[in-house]
């Protein structure tokens, strides 16, 4: 779901659906159809680019997304408190060495 921004009108050819809100014609949503989970995380995502990382290459981008994605989908609102959102993390290191090559 986007707004009526002209570079989101081919999003649908590459995802199952794609629905967008007009704001230009005072419409900010329709049934189940908005922005605001979006721009809720994404601005959750932009503070803490600006307030804890301050750059981020293209080259890793997709790592800082996927941290921000965890934070989202394991914040105290659905239900995860700090101790499930550790057993999460140290759940998904088990069994793997850590690699990285520059």
């Amino acid at each position: 779901m986007t707004d009526e921004a002209g570079q989101y009108a081919h999003l649908g050819k590459e995802f199952a659906s794609h629905e967008y809100i007009n704001h230009g014609a005072g419409e900010y949503g329709r049934g189940e159809v908005h922005t605001n989970t979006l721009e809720g995380y994404f601005s959750i995502f932009k503070r803490g680019m600006k307030g804890i990382y301050q750059h981020c290459s293209e080259k890793h981008l997709h790592r800082y997304v996927a941290e921000f994605d965890f934070r989202y989908s394991n914040r105290a609102r659905l239900g995860c408190d700090d101790a499930m959102r550790t057993d999460r993390v140290l759940s998904g290191i088990k069994g793997k060495r850590l690699t990285y090559c520059q």
